[in-house]
């Protein structure tokens, strides 16, 4: 082989981004021994909108997208032949001719609770401060805390820890997956149960994007691919699709697969916590859309046009 990189992966330049694109290349070279040589895959950093804008709450700059755009940019113009993405950052509508082909196994989807004041989110203090730049988060926090106050809160998972140590906060959230990706577990104050903090869609599963036209680079990515973890965001992402889903809406959704059914559990919220709308699914695997888009429907029912239209005003 004298052409290389045979692979070229984009991906944010975070700590966090560069462990998942890592962990695909290692597992990439371990399903391909082509691939396993040096400089068969080359990972290339691309700098998103998302990661140049950290002042604002990303439902005040525009949402997901902007942690993808520029990546898929590259992806259109050739210049890198996979996408690496953290799910729950990617949008449910992709520009055509792009296609997520590939999932990894999905790492633990909890949240994890950062204090050095109290052992969980019951315990803070009245009138504590607690940062997040999730408004599903922050929904479900204030729902289970009224009196606490939420305030914006982003950066890398090193930022906020620091942050945090600094007092600039009580309290802070980051997902479990990320710490375990970054080997830092060990930081973790607690992990909140799903019924306490129900994860955001797709949340600790790791997506490649490619060209739905471009079969060499779909045959290298296919043998690393996890049927049950597409399964799961499927119907997770599917309920985020009938919601119209983005940064600019509480929303948190959880498959999981038990034997040969899928259990998904979802909800939808007001930015303050004072609404929340839950809706439940059972169902075979290869239902896992329609289970989605079911829960969907059924949250936008309960909530009705109203709701919409307050969350709408709310944030205009």
């Amino acid at each position: 082989m004298t052409d290389l990189p045979v692979l070229r992966l984009g991906t944010r330049g975070s700590p966090l981004a560069l462990a998942q694109a890592n962990e695909v290349k290692r597992l990439l070279a371990e399903a391909h021994v082509e691939l396993a040589q040096d400089g068969a895959i080359e990972i290339v950093v691309i700098k998103t909108t998302g990661d140049m804008i950290q002042d604002r709450a990303l439902s005040a700059i525009g949402g997901k997208g902007l942690f993808t755009k520029e990546i898929e940019e590259g992806l259109q113009d050739e210049s890198i032949d996979v996408a690496v993405h953290s799910m729950k950052d990617v949008p449910t509508w992709l520009p055509e001719g792009l296609e997520i082909s590939t999932v990894l196994e999905r790492e633990d989807p909890r949240d994890a609770w950062f204090s050095n004041k109290a052992a969980s989110l019951d315990a803070l203090p009245q009138g504590a401060v607690v940062g997040t730049a999730s408004l599903r988060r922050q929904a479900q926090i204030k729902a289970r805390r009224p009196d606490l106050e939420v305030i914006t809160f982003r950066g890398s998972v090193q930022t906020r820890l620091r942050k945090l140590e600094e007092g600039q906060v009580d309290a802070t959230l980051l997902a479990v997956a990320g710490l375990n990706r970054l080997k830092q577990a060990e930081l973790i104050t607690a992990a909140l149960s799903v019924e306490e903090m129900l994860p955001a869609p797709a949340q600790g599963a790791v997506g490649l994007e490619i060209r739905s036209d471009d079969s060499r680079v779909r045959a290298y990515v296919d043998a690393i691919h996890h049927l049950p973890t597409m399964q799961r965001i499927s119907a997770e992402r599917a309920c985020l699709a009938e919601l119209d889903g983005s940064c600019r809406t509480p929303i948190a959704a959880l498959a999981e697969i038990e034997g040969d059914q899928l259990y998904l559990r979802t909800l939808l919220a007001s930015t303050d916590g004072s609404q929340i709308f839950r809706a439940e699914r059972r169902g075979a695997l290869c239902d896992a859309e329609e289970l989605g888009r079911s829960a969907g429907q059924d949250l936008k029912a309960q909530a009705g046009e109203t709701f919409f239209k307050e969350l709408e005003a709310q944030q205009s």
